[in-house]
C-alpha cells in the first residue's frame, strides 16, 4: 500500500532554508526552495542552501515546485535547484516576479514558471495532488498557503502567516476560504511556529506608518530608511509618509532597486512618478525634502547603507542632523553584529538613528504570534501537527499550544532535517530518515566548503598561517641553505625577525638529522617542528604550510 511522505529536507530548525516534499508513488512536489544565512563561524560562507541529493535521485518523479511567499529563505535557492533538475514552477503574482529576477541574476534561462492567483478555486494538479491556494497575510504582499488534496486525506501547508485585519495592501488572510477548504476534512497541518514564543496577537502592519511620520515629520536633514528589499508593504508605507511630508524618494542599492522596480510594474507599490527620483537628481532638492529607501538593514559589508556610513558611496553622504530608521529587527544568524556596528558607525557620525534597541515598533513581525497560531488551529481543526519555519524551542512551544486545545502530545511531530512523517488512512507514524548534510556556497564554488576547510578557515582567523620554505640539495642529501620562514597574521615579520631567524636555525637543525631524498618526511618534520616551537614560545598554533624545493 503507497504512503503519503512527507519530507522536512530543511526549515524545520533553522527558520531559514525551506525545502519540504511531499511524495506518493510516482508523484512528488516541492513546496518552497529557501537560502540559509551562514552562521558567524562558517568563515568566508555566502549562503547556505538545501541538500538536493534526494531530489535528483527521485527527479522522475518531480511534478512541480510550488512557492508560498517572495522571501529568499523560501525561494531564494531556486537557481541551484533547477542546475540539477527540471520543473515548472507555481507562485502568486509578485513571487514569480521575484523568482524571475533571481534565475537572471543567476543566468538560468531554461525554466518554465506559472502564476498563481488565490482568488480562484480551480486546483493544480500534480499527478494524484490537487492543490487550491488561498491567500494569508505576511510580510511580504502576494503570500499563499495551500489545501492539498491526496490519496490518503487532505493537508493544509500554511507557512509564514500571521492574521492582520488591516493590511498595507488591503487583502488580509482569507479565512473564509480556508475555514471553507478546511471543512473538507484535514489530516494535517503544517504551520509556521516561529511566533509560538510570542503571547497575544501579531500587531498589525498598518500602525508602524504613523510611527514613521512621527520621527521624519520631526527629521531635520535627510531620512535614510531601511528594510529588507522584500518588504514591499513598510516601502508603501515610506513613500506614503515621504508624500504627506513633501519629501521626494530616492531607491539606493542593487535588490531595493530591483524588487520595488517589479512590485510597481506588477500593481503592488503605488506612488506618482514625479515622487521618485533618481540618484542623478537628488543635487537639486534640499536636504530636507529627501527620503531615501536604501538597502543594508541587516547591515551586510558592501551593502549600499554600510558603503554610505564608512563614507564610501559614490553619490551619498550621510552628515550630522540626517536621520536614519531601520524597520526590521536583525534576524539572520550573524547579522546583529554587523547591524550594532553600522549604528555605532551612524551615533560616531551624530546622526539621529532609531533602531531596534530603542522600542519604538518601528518593525512588525510578520508571523503570528500563540493567540494567531491557536486560531488557525481552531479554523482548521487537523487530527495531527506539523510545526515548520522555527528553531527547536519554538517546535516545542507550537506542540504545547496544540496540547492546550486538545491535541495529543503523539499528534505533534516535532521534525529534525530529512525526517520523514508516512499517512496511510489509518493514521501517522515516523518513516526512514532521508539523510541530508549542509550545502556551503562560497562564490562559484557549491558544496566543496566542508567541515575541513571552515576548520583550516577557523585557524587562520585565529591564529594566522607560517609558511616555511626549505630548499634541499638532493643530490648531497642535505640543506641547501636554511629555511625561509614567513609569517601572515600570526606575528609582526619586522618586529620578530630574531623570533623566526631563532625558528629558522631550529629547523634547520632539526632537518640536518633526516634524510633529504625523502620529501614526505622531511614536510611532517617541518610542520611538527615549528608547531611545537611556536606553540611554546607563543601559546598559539598558526597553520604551517611546508613548501620544499629540490635545487
Amino acid at each position: 500500500m503507497d504512503r503519503l511522505k512527507f519530507i522536512a529536507l530543511s526549515g524545520t530548525t533553522a527558520v531559514t532554508e525551506n525545502f519540504y516534499v511531499y511524495e506518493y508513488g510516482g508523484d512528488m512536489i516541492v513546496i518552497d526552495c529557501g537560502v540559509g544565512f551562514p552562521d558567524p563561524e562558517m568563515y568566508g560562507v555566502d549562503l547556505v542552501i538545501p541538500d538536493f541529493s534526494y531530489i535528483k535521485e527521485n527527479s522522475s518523479k518531480l511534478r512541480g515546485i510550488v512557492v508560498t511567499h517572495g522571501h529568499e529563505d523560501h525561494f531564494g535557492a531556486l537557481p541551484f535547484l533547477l542546475r540539477e533538475v527540471k520543473a515548472p514552477i507555481y507562485a502568486s503574482k509578485l513571487t514569480a516576479g521575484f523568482i524571475k529576477d533571481k534565475l537572471a541574476d543567476y543566468n538560468i534561462k531554461d525554466f518554465e514558471i506559472n502564476e498563481v492567483d488565490p482568488e480562484k478555486d480551480t486546483p493544480l494538479e500534480f499527478g494524484v495532488f490537487k492543490l487550491t491556494s488561498f491567500r494569508v497575510s505576511h510580510s511580504v504582499p502576494d503570500s499563499i498557503a495551500f489545501f492539498i488534496e491526496t490519496p490518503v486525506g487532505n493537508i493544509l501547508h500554511v507557512s509564514d502567516y500571521k492574521f492582520d485585519w488591516t493590511p498595507v495592501d488591503n487583502k488580509p488572510f482569507n479565512v473564509n476560504k480556508a475555514a471553507y477548504l478546511s471543512s473538507k476534512g484535514v489530516m494535517c497541518l503544517m504551520s509556521d511556529c516561529l511566533g509560538s514564543t510570542s503571547p497575544g496577537y501579531t500587531e498589525s502592519e498598518r500602525r508602524i506608518e504613523d510611527r514613521i511620520e512621527d520621527i521624519v515629520e520631526k527629521a531635520v536633514g535627510r531620512v535614510f530608511f531601511t528594510t529588507i528589499s522584500s518588504n514591499i508593504s513598510r516601502m508603501q508605507q515610506a513613500i506614503n509618509v515621504a508624500s504627506r511630508l513633501n519629501r521626494k524618494v530616492c531607491m539606493v542599492g542593487r535588490s531595493v532597486v530591483a524588487k520595488s522596480d517589479i512590485a510597481k510594474n506588477l500593481g503592488y507599490l503605488h506612488y506618482p512618478n514625479d515622487l521618485m527620483i533618481s540618484p542623478k537628481e537628488i543635487g537639486k532638492f534640499a536636504k530636507d525634502r529627501m527620503l531615501y529607501i536604501i538597502s543594508g538593514s541587516y547591515g551586510q559589508p558592501g551593502s549600499a547603507l554600510y558603503r554610505t556610513a564608512m563614507d564610501e558611496h559614490q553619490f551619498l553622504k550621510i552628515e550630522e542632523g540626517d536621520t536614519v530608521i531601520f524597520s526590521g529587527d536583525p534576524a539572520p544568524p550573524g547579522s546583529k553584529a554587523n547591524v550594532d556596528f553600522v549604528v555605532d558607525r551612524l551615533f560616531e557620525l551624530n546622526v539621529d538613528v532609531h533602531y531596534y534597541d530603542m522600542q519604538e515598533d518601528l518593525h512588525v513581525s510578520g508571523h503570528g504570534s500563540q493567540q494567531d497560531i491557536q486560531m488557525l488551529f481552531g479554523i482548521v481543526k487537523p487530527k495531527y501537527f506539523v510545526p515548520i519555519g522555527g528553531t527547536i524551542r519554538h517546535m516545542r512551544a507550537y506542540r504545547r499550544l496544540a496540547v492546550d486545545m486538545g491535541a495529543k502530545e503523539s499528534d505533534v511531530f516535532e521534525l529534525l532535517s530529512g525526517d520523514v512523517i508516512e499517512f496511510t488512512q489509518n493514521g501517522a507514524r515516523l518513516g526512514k530518515r532521508v539523510w541530508v548534510k549542509n550545502v556551503l556556497v562560497d562564490g562559484l564554488g557549491i558544496g566543496d566548503v566542508g567541515n575541513v576547510v571552515l576548520r583550516d578557515r577557523r585557524i587562520l582567523s585565529q591564529d594566522g598561517i607560517v609558511v616555511a620554505i626549505v630548499q634541499i640539495d638532493k643530490a648531497k642529501e642535505k640543506l641547501f641553505v636554511n629555511p625561509e620562514i614567513i609569517s601572515r597574521g600570526f606575528v609582526f615579520e619586522k618586529q620578530t625577525k630574531n623570533f623566526l631567524n631563532d625558528a629558522s636555525k631550529l629547523l634547520a637543525k632539526k632537518l640536518s638529522l633526516v634524510r633529504a631524498r625523502d620529501i614526505r618526511q622531511i614536510k611532517n618534520e617541518t610542520v611538527e617542528i615549528l608547531e611545537q616551537f611556536f606553540f611554546r614560545e607563543t601559546g598559539r598554533r598558526p597553520m604551517i604550510l611546508p613548501v620544499v624545493i629540490d635545487i
